[in-house]
């Protein structure tokens, strides 16, 4: 009976599709249960009752934990300050000879604008909490985010992009701010934190300018080679002759396998792998790779979407790298060398998790 047995196999197929029928790897399943936990979990504290009047019960304890974290964040902030542009732009002119100082410059203005809008608004919803202000609109909305560990609105609006809760964002933010005081205070570093930068875009831009600048070549005839590194980038004390090391990309799909120098399919209930420290190496009038290489797009954060900002550039795309791989070598749709297997897979790299 051909029909019965059509209808049998059919019904023993799964409910729900494995990945590997996408060429995924089995992790995108735990990826995608997080990503429907989370946004459940997004709706039913969006739908939490937010209280009202009276400094018991429920709103007080509420009031009081938002008063505890908004102290905290204020208290990091204020010990942080914001940068001296000023004191750094006598520290690092703007030279011919090294655009670093111009990006530098430019992160620190950017920081600054966030900055000011915490130590604003932070003082101001510590007042109105205890009711020496009036508690407007976006005080309330700062609140109601700090309450769910939440990035209020009011800050994403002048901040890099993030998809961290407000605990980590925070901690993030210190480590930010971190890396660009050292950086300050010790000189240009030998290695790069790229996830560190607010526009990782003008950095990539300032590394090729420095190199043709050097070299007096037209900077659109220049562009990067990717060397991975197989030294800790704690162990990288001098900068490279050309050139930046960068560290800080994360890989989810795949993994950088050392014993091969080459990408790798990921580890069960691996969801994401650190890259190597890379060399960005430029060359001018670079051949392109013709095979083993896979063109790996690196983004700032995880929803591998964003919107073309004034600047021309993506607010989540950062660039392509060249990773080495073994896979099956094709040409994409722009007529290159590629990796079908990674492109399926969906293989990507991140700056921020």
């Amino acid at each position: 009976n051909p029909h019965g047995s059509y209808l049998t196999y059919i019904e023993a197929l799964p409910m729900v599709a494995s990945p590997g029928v996408f060429g995924m790897h089995e992790n995108a399943k735990i990826a995608s249960a997080n990503a429907e936990t989370f946004s459940m979990f997004e709706i039913c504290l969006s739908l939490q009752a937010t209280g009202g009047g009276g400094g018991t019960g429920a709103a007080g304890a509420r009031e009081r934990y938002v008063e505890t974290v908004a102290k905290d964040i204020n208290h990091k902030i204020q010990a942080r300050g914001q940068f001296d542009i000023e004191g750094i732009s006598l520290l690092y002119p703007v030279v011919y000879e090294e655009s670093m100082n111009t990006v530098l410059l430019q992160e620190c203005i950017r920081y600054n604008k966030l900055i000011a809008a915490m130590e604003i608004s932070l003082p101001e919803l510590l007042k109105a909490l205890k009711g020496l202000v009036v508690m407007s609109s976006e005080l309330e909305s700062i609140s109601n985010s700090i309450a769910v560990n939440q990035v209020p609105k009011s800050w994403a609006s002048v901040a890099y992009p993030s998809m961290k809760p407000l605990s980590a964002w925070v901690d993030d933010l210190m480590d930010r701010l971190s890396f660009i005081t050292t950086w300050i205070d010790r000189g240009v570093p030998s290695v790069f934190w790229i996830s560190g930068f607010y526009f990782p875009q003008a950095f990539l831009t300032g590394s090729l300018q420095n190199y043709a600048r050097k070299y007096q070549f037209p900077i659109d005839t220049v562009a990067f080679n990717f060397r991975m590194m197989e030294d800790d980038w704690t162990t990288l004390t001098m900068k490279p002759p050309d050139g930046v090391y960068i560290r800080g990309l994360f890989l989810e799909g795949a993994r950088w396998d050392a014993s091969l120098s080459s990408i790798n399919d990921s580890l069960p209930k691996q969801l994401y792998t650190e890259l190597p420290v890379i060399h960005l190496d430029p060359q001018q009038n670079r051949p392109e790779p013709t095979e083993n290489i896979y063109r790996c797009p690196v983004y700032k954060i995880l929803s591998r979407r964003g919107t073309l900002s004034t600047t021309g550039h993506s607010t989540n795309f950062i660039m392509w790298i060249e990773v080495p791989s073994t896979r099956t070598n094709i040409l994409n749709n722009e007529g290159k060398a590629d990796q079908e297997e990674w492109i399926r897979a969906g293989v990507a790299a991140f700056s921020s998790l």
